[in-house]
């Protein structure tokens, strides 16, 4: 279960609920998100890439405070998924 809570327009608090709870801060910024072609919520965005992330590690291992395009650093078929387009 994945739980996603809007501290401001750039912030977000991510709840994972699985085999343990783990909490994540992301940061998900308006330039960020522009490059996304669909017109998606940020929310749902970020929920999606969590399903992503929890394709390939468990929620403890995932980052405990990260900038939500940095998923790439670590995951290059990230921006491929998304046909995101990184300048």
């Amino acid at each position: 279960m994945i739980k996603i809570k809007k501290i401001d327009n750039d912030n977000f608090i991510v709840k994972i609920k699985k085999n343990t709870t783990s909490e994540h801060k992301v940061f998900f910024s308006n330039d960020f998100h522009s490059k996304f072609p669909d017109n998606k919520t940020k929310e749902t965005i970020i929920k999606s890439s969590f399903e992503f992330l929890l394709d390939r590690e468990s929620n403890e291992s995932i980052l405990k405070s990260f900038y939500l395009e940095e998923i790439n650093n670590y995951f290059p078929e990230y921006f491929e998924k998304y046909k995101i387009v990184s300048k």
